[in-house]
């Protein structure tokens, strides 16, 4: 009896196994490389956080660039706007670089996924698709916030009970225009998700495009 029992208990865990190995699996439709602007949304909702770079405004690498990691997200799982939301707070390092000058950039990968891994790419690879964003960072209010809030909670739990103290707020890495003095600056969205070198993306054509195949 206990062995037909050990052998049932071993046939459920293998087809929950396998369940979750499909429902992993099925995540991960990843648009045909040649559909650039459909690959960037497609990895900016796909990961869960971004390693942002700023113009160091702290000795001594003061006007250098400086790499740190935030935790991001564009809308609930299968929701996806294409605008990273991130929940900052005026104590951390990049944010006050951010306070002296608002334009960095946003780098992310699905080697941040089990997508290249399972794949067999290395991060580097260029199958292992990843985008960088230009722009800057914006503090959002009003209904955008809610859906920062929305967006942010749900694929990070644990940022609802970080202490209140840090007077935490919403912002959006803003990837539309950018006025600098009396100059107008395009902003773009570059992709590295095949072999030919990296392609770019314009803000229109990154927001019009659907990460996910419309289904009739």
């Amino acid at each position: 009896m206990r062995a037909l029992w050990r052998t049932a208990r071993v046939l459920l865990l293998g087809l929950s196994l396998a369940s979750l190995s499909l429902c992993g699996a099925s995540r991960f439709h990843i648009p045909p490389h040649e559909q650039v602007a459909r690959v960037a949304r497609f990895v900016a909702h796909q990961v869960d956080w971004a390693s942002m770079a700023t113009i160091a405004t702290h000795k001594p690498v003061v006007g250098q660039p400086f790499s740190n990691v935030f935790s991001v997200s564009d809308g609930p799982r299968g929701s996806g706007s294409g605008v990273p939301y991130m929940y900052l707070t005026r104590m951390e390092i990049s944010v006050q670089d951010l306070e002296v000058s608002a334009v960095a950039s946003l780098s992310m990968s699905l080697a941040q996924t089990d997508y290249c891994r399972q794949q067999s790419f290395d991060p580097q690879s260029p199958l292992c698709a990843h985008i960088i964003l230009s722009g800057s960072v914006q503090e959002v209010n009003g209904t955008e916030a809610e859906f920062a809030k929305k967006a942010l909670f749900t694929r990070h739990p644990e940022m609802i009970d970080w202490p209140s103290d840090h007077n935490w707020f919403f912002a959006k890495f803003n990837i539309t225009q950018l006025r600098r003095t009396s100059q107008r600056i395009s902003l773009w969205v570059w992709v590295l998700d095949y072999f030919g070198g990296v392609k770019t993306v314009t803000p229109d054509e990154y927001f019009q495009a659907t990460p996910y195949r419309k289904h009739h």
